[in-house]
This record gives C-alpha cells, structure tokens and sequence, in this order.
C-alpha cells in the first residue's frame, strides 16, 4: 500500500457504535475504579526508589523515547500519531499476569498498573496532546482533521475520569458490593470493546496485509524498545532480578485498546494510527510472552549452574 494512501484512510465505524465504544470505556474504567484499593499505592512507602523509577519510566521515559523513534525512523504522520498516542497510554492489566509467569515482583507490578490506571484519567489526554505537539507532522496532521483541543480534554475527561472518581466513591463506601460487580463489569465492558474491535478491523479487513509492510516493523521496534526501557530503569536503581522483570513488563506492555477508543472516538479513526494501535495490541502478546519465557530460561540456566 502507498504510505499516502494509508495516511489519508479514516475508519468510520458509525456514530452509534462509537458511542457505545465510548461507553464501555467509561464502563471499564468504572470497573478499574472499583478495585482499587490503598495496599495498591504501598510502595509509595515501603520501596519508592523503585517504583518511582517505574512511573517515571511510563509517565515520561517511554513518550521521550518515542519522539526519538519517530525522528530517527521518520514514519508517515498517521503511523507516528500512533506511536506517540500508545505511547502515553496507561500499563495493560496482562502485564501483572506476565510478571507472574515470569517469576517478577509481582507487587510492584499491581501498584504501578493502579498507578497508571489511576493517572490515566487525567494524564494521558494532556500527555497525548504535549508530544504530539512536539513532532511537527503529528502537529500539522492534527490541523488537517481540524482536531479541537478543548472538546477532546471534555470528551477524554468525561470518558476517563468521571468513570475512574465514581468508580473510587462506590469503592470506598460499599466495598462489598464493589468487589462483587468488579469482575463482572470488567469482563462486560472488555468483551464488548474487543468484539467491536474485531468487527472494526473486519470491515477494514482488506487495509490490514497492505499496511503491514509500513507497520509490523515499528511496531516490534518500538515494544522491544518500550520492554528494553523498563528493564534498564531497574538496572540504573538497582533493583532486583524481579523487580527489574515487573519494570520490564509495566513499561513495555501498554492499554493498546484505550488508544484505539480514543482513535475512532476521538481522532477520526486515522487509518494508520488505528492499524498500528490494533497490531500493538497483538505484538505485545508475543514480545511479552517471548521476555516471559526468556525470564524463565534465564532461571533455568541460573539453577543448572548453581548445581554443577
């Protein structure tokens, strides 16, 4: 596909199911609220130097690095909208399971995914729009689809923290009804969105093989990048062998599906922003699960040498 034509494809899913997309983001947001829970932020206290690090890490480290990606890789505009739109997304709820499974500080991990979940109601709209702002194309190409900044800030905010704040109220009030509709609500608003996403991407079904030249490459540049962030955070701190495996995943395992909501709600679905998001959201599987299992293997050679 030429990089031209892919710039300039929108996905156009309907009004009515963009707002029920919308919708079940402010539902599953609901649903993050409701679980969470003060021994979640305990790091706070008991080891900041880390966790600090981490947020840092998330918050800044992995937006910076991917301006730089994006100067040096010079991707077409839509292409680094998307980048730079992950990016500044909160850490996937999957990276706690992959800190498990790759025998990881599996605390920290939970605190730095209420952490982000928390901040992303009111970090991540003003994150997306300071670094877009900061590469000119994504600049000049948000001018093109005359992008409001006002609305978008209304719109993120009513989406994200409205959800987040009534979800904390009805936490600390009625935690038993709380932690008894968590999941349910969880699961509800997660399965509608991916199947609306799976529709979605079959209705474009033909933009996915041609655009994916453009884009398979970015995407394995940049989770390896994003992966490699969170482990040498750990490394400059100090951190243990599994702490440094939760920075890992926390930091290279981004909410792939709030951005591509925010894309078709927000963004008008820009063809190759929402193509890169959809194929971020399954790359990260694969180079999660990989570190997962070189974590693994890493352990297993440690034990073989210790015995010999």
């Amino acid at each position: 596909m030429d990089a031209e034509a892919l710039n300039n494809i929108t996905l156009d899913m309907g009004g009515p199911w963009e707002m029920v997309l919308a919708a079940m983001l402010a539902l599953m947001m609901f649903a993050v609220a409701l679980g969470l829970k003060p021994a979640q932020f305990a790091f706070f206290k008991s080891d900041p130097k880390h966790y600090f690090a981490g947020v840092l890490a998330q918050l800044v480290g992995l937006p910076l690095l991917t301006l730089g990606l994006v100067h040096v890789l010079n991707p077409i505009p839509s292409l680094a909208l998307g980048m730079i739109l992950v990016s500044c997304c909160p850490g996937g709820n999957i990276s706690n399971i992959m800190t498990l499974f790759g025998r990881g500080n599996t605390a920290l991990s939970v605190s730095m995914t209420a952490t982000s979940s928390l901040a992303a109601a009111f970090i991540t709209p003003v994150s997306i729009l300071f670094w877009l702002s900061l590469y000119p194309p994504t600049r000049a190409l948000l001018t093109t689809i005359n992008f409001d900044v006002g609305a978008f800030l209304l719109q993120t905010l009513i989406i994200l923290a409205i959800p987040i704040l009534l979800g904390m109220v009805v936490a600390f009030k009625a935690p038993i009804f709380a932690a008894k509709v968590q999941k349910p609500l969880a699961i509800s608003a997660v399965t509608v969105m991916m199947v609306m996403i799976i529709i979605g991407f079959y209705k474009y079904r033909a933009l996915i093989p041609m655009a994916a030249a453009l884009v398979v490459p970015l995407v394995v540049i940049h989770n390896a990048c994003a992966l490699a962030l969170g482990y040498l955070s750990g490394l400059l701190t100090g951190a243990d062998v599994p702490t440094r495996r939760a920075l890992t995943f926390e930091v290279g395992i981004q909410n792939s599906a709030l951005g591509f909501v925010i894309l078709v709600t927000q963004l008008d679905g820009l063809g190759g922003a929402v193509v890169l998001t959809g194929l971020w959201g399954l790359w990260h599987l694969v180079g999660g699960w990989t570190m997962v299992g070189l974590f693994r293997y890493a352990d297993k050679r440690k034990r073989r040498y210790v015995d010999v």
